[in-house]
């Protein structure tokens, strides 16, 4: 029998578990609610593995499709329980698992669903399935029971599956087209008894050449992959919203860079020549706590045709370029040049070509008051 002074103390030891136990908790659950993000917009969940994720490139694909659904003025909320990526990135959740199968997706999809309750679904998996080597020639079924569950707990939402990108060794390649193989099938079975979902051919856009490690993308093989996603954003109604008026071409080329810094093209034209430089120029801006993005569209109003362009302007105080398309952008803050890149050098009378970058703010996120088209300044609209 325990004493009175052991009772004692026993349960003061409990009262000090269970507070120290609450800590822990809190630490623990106070990150996620606190990283939480959300803009009132269409609920798109990026979910799938660590290509999701974006291993060796934080963000992954979805700085690219962030870049391009601000540029396209389309409101969005990126949705799920996991959160990463660079400051510049406007919305950091995600449900990408580094290392995860389908099976694993599989078993957690319901909760990540009630929770996030999405509009949009962008699906890429398989691969970890084919990396370990796991019952690989089952990896179809068990594909098209996730879509079902999915279907099941969201059946309004469009459901994009996209087939999964290549891979360097050759014997993991060859079971990845395998396994890619029958995706459009069941895509296409799920279709036609009245599902929302949708194939994306995510594996022709992409090389081994664009692979870091054999496995994930580098910056750019990520930024071709926002591409497709975005352009099959864009050929389904309502998947995204409803950009205000005209959208950037779903197009996947030319597509921005999600490099760290803006840096030349190598593709740039020599000099500028030609044109008499007369001009207009419109700028927009999207802007989220710490960053923003910048489309701008250069009219040549003049009467012939400019054969190589730069386009100075002066960023607010507080905003640096992180990266942009369409241009080549230096330096990356104070009196900025854009210059032209290789397919876009030449603007005939009345074309207008369209440029754009992101950029980081501390407060200021007005747009350039000024804008000179080599050395001629131009009209702003």
């Amino acid at each position: 029998m325990l004493t009175l002074t052991e009772r004692r103390g026993r349960r003061r030891w409990g009262r000090r578990l269970t507070t120290a136990l609450l800590a822990v908790t809190v630490v623990a659950t106070a990150p996620a609610v606190a990283r939480a993000e959300s803009n009132g917009g269409v609920r798109v969940m990026p979910l799938g593995d660590s290509i999701t994720e974006g291993t060796q490139v934080p963000g992954g694909y979805r700085i690219g499709l962030w870049q391009r659904l601000a540029a396209g003025r389309y409101t969005i909320d990126f949705v799920g329980s996991q959160y990463n990526g660079p400051g510049s990135l406007g919305d950091h959740d995600h449900e990408g698992h580094p290392g995860w199968r389908i099976d694993q997706i599989d078993a957690n999809i319901n909760g990540w669903l009630r929770n996030s309750n999405p509009r949009t679904v962008l699906l890429h998996i398989g691969t970890n399935d084919v990396l370990q080597n796991y019952n690989v020639s089952g990896a179809p079924q068990r594909l098209s029971t996730l879509i079902d569950h999915i279907t099941a707990a969201v059946p309004n939402a469009d459901v994009f599956v996209a087939t999964i990108i290549p891979l360097s060794n050759s014997g993991q390649e060859s079971a990845a087209r395998t396994f890619n193989a029958a995706i459009p099938g069941i895509v296409q079975s799920k279709a036609n008894s009245g599902k929302h979902v949708h194939l994306v051919d995510m594996h022709s856009k992409l090389t081994t050449g664009d692979l870091i490690d054999g496995i994930h993308p580098t910056a750019n093989g990520y930024d071709k992959m926002a591409a497709a996603w975005y352009a099959a954003l864009q050929s389904v109604p309502g998947s995204i919203g409803q950009g205000p008026g005209t959208s950037p071409s779903p197009s996947p080329s030319p597509s921005p860079s999600p490099s760290a810094s803006p840096s030349p093209s190598p593709s740039v034209s020599p000099s500028p020549s030609g044109g008499s430089g007369a001009c207009r120029v419109s700028a927009t801006v999207n802007a989220w706590n710490n960053g923003l993005t910048e489309q701008i569209a250069v009219t040549n109003t003049g009467s012939s045709t400019v054969n190589g362009w730069s386009l100075t302007f002066t960023l607010p105080s507080g905003q640096t370029i992180t990266n942009g398309w369409n241009a080549a952008y230096s330096p990356s803050s104070g009196q900025v040049t854009a210059t032209n890149v290789g397919y876009n050098g030449t603007m005939a009378p009345g074309s207008t070509t369209e440029i754009g970058f992101q950029a980081t703010h501390t407060g200021n996120a007005a747009k350039p008051t000024e804008f000179a088209l080599n050395g001629n300044p131009c009209t702003v609209a």
